[in-house]
């Protein structure tokens, strides 16, 4: 084989590899726990909520060393949680090729408060994203970190252990999927693709998240509330995120909104459209299809406690028992559906 040639051969196949590192692939494609450390000005990162400045801090990993900027991010956890979530923002020199290539800003979900419940909050979240990803590719990818914590501002400060997840962000999203962000503030009903809207649907159900909406959230251009809709083929595709107050998680300072009429969030209430029985009934059997991988993701979370992992577990089981009888289950949903 001619030496130009295979320069030329090797040159491509390295353009691809680059490229295919560049999609932001590779940090999601596997979901074995990544251990890291994050080194900088904690404290001083956590309690800036109003400006939200992005501090200089270090990533290191496997003896690698990333220079990030960290800030905090998010709402409602911003205001309740000790620890809010973080953004973290890479620098222009992040290794190619790295398991973070490709990635510019990411959304790391952090435990909220010191206590080992909340760590246990979090691992249960996490579980949620999952859980839909089993169900759906049009759904958020994640990876779990173990992540150790340096304040560098701090010379007493020990370090400070968590796990913690990092989120796939929607423009990687929509390009793994083919689609585009649709920036509308209304849902149309009959422009949502029905299969995984039903899928949606019966997922909260499922884990017993009632904090979703299909019209524009408070402060908002755009919609939903906790859900993402994608444009493709000239449907909309909803994506689902933040289950902090779905009752599989359970968090302590978790609160059903008055308007849904429940006390407790670990009590079910189905918020779905009325929409065709064909797609419900489908979309009750692809999680029936699922319960033995859907049972053992969540009673293998790591560190959690066994109280709260048998809560998880007959909280699922009362929906696949309700499931069994489908035809049952689906006339329970129709009543409830909006319409």
């Amino acid at each position: 084989m001619p030496p130009r040639y295979l320069v030329w051969r090797s040159q491509i196949l390295l353009l691809f590899w680059v490229g295919t590192a560049h999609a932001g692939g590779a940090l999601f494609d596997s979901d074995k726990v990544l251990e890291v450390s994050l080194q900088g000005p904690l404290q001083q990162t956590i309690e800036d909520r109003e400006e939200r400045r992005a501090w200089p801090f270090k990533l290191l990993m496997d003896g690698q060393e990333f220079p990030v900027s960290v800030r905090v991010r998010g709402n409602s956890r911003a205001r309740v949680c000790h620890f809010p979530p973080l953004r973290l923002q890479f620098g222009s020199d992040a290794a190619v090729g790295g398991v973070f290539a490709g990635h510019d800003k990411l959304k790391l979900v952090t435990h909220c408060k010191a206590k080992a419940n909340y760590e246990e909050n979090v691992l249960a979240e996490y579980a949620a994203y999952r859980i839909f990803a089993l169900l759906s590719d049009t759904a958020y990818r994640t990876r779990l970190l173990r992540i150790s914590y340096t304040d560098t501002a701090s010379s007493a400060s020990e370090p400070l252990i968590r796990y913690g997840f990092l989120l796939e962000p929607t423009t990687d999203l929509a390009a793994r999927v083919e689609a585009e962000l649709a920036e509308t503030p209304n849902v149309v009903k009959s422009l949502l693709q029905p299969d995984q809207a039903a899928l949606v649907f019966v997922f909260h159900y499922l884990i017993a998240n009632t904090d979703w909406s299909l019209v524009t959230a408070t402060g908002e251009e755009h919609c939903c509330h906790n859900g993402t809709l994608l444009a493709k083929e000239g449907m909309h595709y909803l994506v689902p995120y933040d289950f902090d107050l779905a009752g599989l998680v359970n968090a302590r300072y978790a609160r059903p909104d008055p308007s849904v009429g429940i006390r407790s969030v670990r009590v079910r209430r189905y918020r779905g459209y009325c929409i065709p029985d064909l797609q419900i009934m489908a979309a009750v059997q692809a999680i029936r299809d699922r319960e033995a991988e859907i049972t053992a993701l969540v009673q293998d979370l790591p560190a959690t406690g066994g109280k709260e992992t048998k809560r998880r577990l007959e909280l699922l089981e009362r929906f696949f028992q309700k499931a069994s009888n489908d035809e049952e289950l689906v006339a329970t949903l129709e009543q409830k559906c909006i319409g």
